[in-house]
């Protein structure tokens, strides 16, 4: 009996040879071309999920592939180790960050040896360790020193209840998540990079990346929101005050019928009426925890402020309203609004009464404004209320910007949605801001040489107030680097995100002392080749790792403009929800013959959502481990979906998967005698596997392949020999041009049904005696090994170890397409008669059904089972069979 498939003695095996031997480590090279591999970095939650495995699986198989194409692989990972989940179980849980963060490394790192990621771990980094946050430290300070770093008021998420500021994601429909308090907004001092001086070249950089999806670089390129227009003074009515408005259509300005602002809006305390002030501030603070998503659903509303403005080109009257769809941080915080030609401002004229203008109209027709339905946005000419009636819409644009700069009431500007990047948080587990602050000195940046500035690991956590650290005297009092005087340092911290914006540098040179990476090892690795990750981070990470490296660039660190060169995002991991009238979502042991086990209701089956904690269908990765291996979770994650799309779990998918590899692992070990002690086949020395172009109908006398099969049986290896390079054609192709991880899969599981077919269809006497087929058998199947490891890298190694290699599989090279193998002559065709396999004959590449017919009806075999009976049909599909319907 074949020896069983031991998946965790296999993978636990060949894990230890593989950290023994340091296989994966990777090093400076100008014998090999290097290629950067790397997957976002998690962060230490705990344990991994499985939508970290199909990350994590894609981006190794890249890097195992190219491994064994001979290139020079750089393969690092490390922890985004910073943040608010470790201080908020630090809270809730009485554990210090740093024992609750180690701890998750710890596990999460077992986890992914225990998937045989190709890593090399001795380039491990965890940003919450001194040695890699003290250069964020140093980078700030150089940031800071090129004035890319500035403090400014800014609005925070204040909590009173907590005496705190709040992060996004800690205020549930406007209130505390821990206290349940209303959360306020409050203006604090925070700092921030100036990512804004780069809006136009990361804007420009979108237009020279082909590696990127173009989706993620729309979606970069709507953040940064660059907008060509006008900015415009309107005067307001009886007041030394002017309020200045950005619009991209100046050529509406004889439309505007009103003004729209934000309540916040500091001009409101100047002009706006004494009974007004209070109902606009009431107003304004509804608004103030809603965000511009929010804000966006909203249903649109204002408040008159008793003021009016002046149109600048008609001098009329304009109305000035507070609205609730203007916000202070966008444009200038006020909006000149032209019903006529804007559909926002068309339903607020509408909901509130207000004059609407057509000033421009279809190049074929007049526009009533007293019969619009809808605001008129399209292009055409400008009508008769203007001074350039007849004019297009377009042409009109300078002629009014010369007006408005003749009269110094605008100019042509250019607007980005793009704000600069606060990084301040009121937090204690993240990387300190290396500033102090001095009564006599004010500002004062800490000396390189004094970098890092360590977190403290004493300090308590109330989940109250300001930062933790401001409580922490021993760190809050020190002494000024300028004058000697007493100080106090910084208790922000800086947003996770700056950690993760340059890691993928340290990976580079990550002991280096003196500098946050080598400049010569960074010109080595970087840019990284291949980036894998979700699309959630589409914006705001990668958008501030561009931003990082064109200001380390200007810094003389590096010589690039861009940290990636191509980037794929995988798809999400999903799964079925369940779900009971009465306790909500549960999880699948939860669940008996249909019903909840706690209510015995009946339980319905939800939509596939993204696995989660909360819709309670997650899948652990541990157990699945466990009971399939690693390969196999490996081989389902690749195979059930392509990368980019989402990936619907099945378990019956993931048995499917086990069941192959079992089969591969048969396949081998049954046919190892066969090959053990045969050299594969080689043209050069064998001769070629050829067949001539069978001789009959024309003269069957002259060969009979049911009398003499050495003709068939030679094309039928022939087969497997082209097969084998078409599969390797195939799956080069898919892992190298486009990550179809998927048909890759596909390609070698047919390779390995037509290896079964062609073992099963020869006795064992005839393979023993065949030499021919006894090589092309085992080419066949050292190259099914091969080309499978990447996929499933244990059950090959030792596959490959059992066929006697000495090498490992990392360290051997990818099999080459035969270009000869590829160019089939002749090919097997299939004789179904009725449906049935009858029979098989040789006929040409290409062949026709008239070149075909004659071969197949002079087929003794055929002609059996057709004796006597008429040919009713005969159905060619080419190159694949025919089917004879006969009665």
């Amino acid at each position: 009996m074949t020896e069983r498939f031991d998946h965790k003695r296999i993978e636990a095996f060949w894990q230890e040879a593989w950290e023994k031997d340091r296989a994966f480590s990777s090093s400076p090279s100008n014998d090999r071309e290097k290629y950067y591999v790397l997957e976002m970095f998690p962060y230490p939650s705990g344990k991994i999920h499985m939508g970290h495995v199909r990350n994590y699986s894609i981006g190794d198989v890249v890097a195992r592939f190219l491994m064994m194409k001979g290139k020079n692989v750089l393969h690092p990972m490390g922890w985004d180790s910073f943040g608010l989940p470790a201080e908020n179980a630090a809270i809730q849980n009485n554990i210090h960050p740093s024992k609750w963060t180690y701890e998750n490394i710890a596990n999460m790192k077992r986890q992914l040896k225990g998937l045989g990621l190709c890593y090399d771990w001795d380039r491990e980094v965890a940003t919450c360790a001194p040695e890699y946050y003290k250069w964020n430290q140093w980078i700030f300070l150089r940031l800071y020193e090129k004035g890319l770093a500035y403090k400014k008021l800014s609005l925070v998420n204040w909590c009173p209840g907590c005496s705190t500021v709040l992060a996004n994601e800690q205020v549930i429909e406007g209130a505390c998540w821990r206290c349940s308090s209303e959360v306020d907004a409050k203006e604090l001092n925070q700092w921030f990079f100036k990512i804004t001086e780069y809006a136009e070249e990361l804007l420009q950089c979108t237009y020279k990346m082909p590696g990127w999806p173009e989706r993620v670089l729309t979606m970069q390129r709507n953040w940064i929101g660059k907008s060509i227009g006008a900015e415009i003074e309107f005067k307001v009515k009886g007041a030394p005050e002017s309020i200045r408005v950005f619009t991209t259509r100046p050529d509406t300005i004889y439309g505007v019928t009103f003004l729209s602002i934000a309540p916040s809006h500091p001009v409101v305390d100047k002009i706006a009426s004494r009974e007004k002030i209070s109902e606009i501030k009431a107003f304004s603070d509804k608004l103030k925890n809603k965000t511009k998503r929010d804000i966006d659903l909203l249903e649109k509303q204002g408040i008159f402020i008793g003021a009016s403005c002046v149109n600048p080109l008609t001098g009329e009257d304009v109305p000035v309203y507070a609205s609730n769809f203007v916000l202070m941080e966008y444009g200038t915080g006020a909006v000149m609004a032209v019903p006529g030609h804007d559909q926002r401002d068309f339903e607020f004229a509408k909901a509130y009464n207000l004059p609407i203008k057509v000033v421009i109209n279809p190049s074929d027709s007049a526009l009533n404004p007293e019969t619009l339905d809808k605001a008129y946005v399209d292009n055409g000419v400008m009508s008769p209320l203007t001074p350039f009636a007849g004019m297009s819409n377009i042409e009109a644009i300078d002629e009014i910007l010369k007006i408005l700069e003749q009269k110094g009431l605008g100019k042509k500007t250019i607007n980005y949605k793009l704000r600069d990047w606060g990084i301040s948080r009121q937090r204690y587990w993240g990387c300190p801001i290396p500033i102090v602050y001095c009564e006599k000195c004010g500002v004062v940046p800490v000396d390189l040489k004094d970098l890092p500035v360590i977190l403290p690991e004493d300090v308590s956590f109330t989940g109250k107030g300001l930062s933790p650290l401001a409580n922490a005297g021993a760190f809050v009092n020190t002494i000024c680097p300028k004058c000697g005087s007493e100080a106090k340092r910084e208790t922000d911290t800086m947003d996770t995100f700056v950690d993760s914006s340059w890691y993928f540098l340290r990976y580079c040179s990550p002991k280096e002392l003196t500098l946050p990476f080598d400049k010569a090892d960074a010109s080595y690795w970087m840019p990284v080749d291949q980036y894998v990750g979700g699309i959630e981070h589409a914006v705001l990470h990668l958008l501030y790792s561009r931003f990082f490296t064109k200001a380390m660039r200007d810094l003389g660190l590096i010589g690039f403009d861009e940290p990636f060169k191509n980037l794929l995002t995988q798809g999400m991991v999903c799964k079925e929800t369940l779900k009971c009238p009465e306790h909500g979502f549960l999880f699948p042991e939860e669940v008996k013959a249909g019903k909840c086990v706690k209510c015995n209701k009946a339980v319905s089956s939800g939509p596939v959502e993204k696995m989660s904690k909360s819709k309670k269908n997650i899948v652990d990765p541990d157990r699945i481990i466990s009971e399939y291996g690693a390969d196999t979770t490996r081989l389902f994650s690749l195979f059930a979906a392509p990368p980019e799309k989402d990936l619907d779990w099945n378990e019956e998918g993931v048995e499917g998967c086990y069941r192959f590899l079992g089969r591969v692992w048969r396949l081998v070990l049954d046919n190892i005698e066969f090959i053990r002690d045969v050299q594969k086949y080689d043209p050069q020395k064998d001769g070629s596997l050829r067949v001539p172009t069978p001789l009959y109908p024309t003269d069957p006398t002259k060969h009979d392949p049911h009398k003499d099969d050495s003709f068939q049986r030679k094309a039928e290896i022939m087969d497997i020999h082209t097969l084998t390079h078409r599969t390797i054609e195939k799956v080069t192709h898919d892992i190298e041009e486009r990550f179809h991880f998927n048909t890759a899969i596909s390609a070698i599981m047919e390779q390995v049904n037509a290896l079964y077919l062609f073992i099963g269809s020869m006795p064992v006497e005839k393979l023993e005696t065949n030499g021919l087929a006894k090589k092309v058998l085992r080419e066949s199947i050292e190259s099914l090994i091969l080309i499978l490891s990447p996929f499933a890298p244990h059950i090959s190694e030792e596959l490959w170890k059992r066929v006697g290699s000495l090498t490992p599989l990392y360290m051997t090279r990818w099999p080459d397409a035969s270009e000869l193998a590829l160019l089939k002559e002749e090919f097997t065709l299939i004789v179904q008669v009725n449906g049935k396999l009858r029979s098989k004959v040789i006929v040409p590449v290409g062949a026709t059904e008239a070149d075909v017919r004659p071969i197949v009806l002079n087929d003794a075999k055929t002609k059996e089972w057709i004796n006597g009976k008429s040919i009713r049909k005969f159905v060619y599909v080419p190159e694949k069979l025919v089917n004879i319907v006969a009665g």
